[in-house]
């Protein structure tokens, strides 16, 4: 996913990468981002954690919070969300999991296109 980022800016913006390398290290590896901010410095940790979800929330709750929340994100966020759903819409084309219907990977199709839908404008790449 931080190689379609780094593509996407012919690699002018390390920040944006790492952020990118980043995106789900708060969220799914529970990283604090203390460490983040102290080892790749604050903008890193900020640009991650705009882009992180509130696991305490239910899915539901998040997964349209993340709808809401788009169009309102910074220019680096933006990039990164739609590189995420990018990858993730390439993976389920190419080797979906194994326990995923075919109603579940067009649900997040549809949901996806939502999200990516806010996330238009204010990204213009280098």
């Amino acid at each position: 996913m931080a190689s379609l980022v780094s593509e996407a800016t012919s690699g002018s913006d390390p920040t944006l990468v790492i952020a990118a390398l980043l995106h789900d290290a708060v969220e799914d590896q529970e990283v604090p981002v203390e460490m983040i901010a102290r080892e790749f410095g604050k903008q890193v940790a900020d640009i991650v954690m705009e882009v992180t979800d509130d696991k305490t929330l239910p899915k539901d709750e998040r997964k349209r919070k993340q709808i809401e929340t788009a169009p309102k994100k910074s220019r680096e966020a933006k990039l990164i969300k739609l590189a995420d759903k990018t990858s993730n819409l390439q993976t389920i084309a190419s080797s979906p999991a194994a326990d995923w219907s075919v109603r579940r990977r067009l649900e997040y199709i549809e949901w996806a296109k939502n999200v990516v839908a806010g996330l238009r404008g204010d990204i213009a790449l280098a």
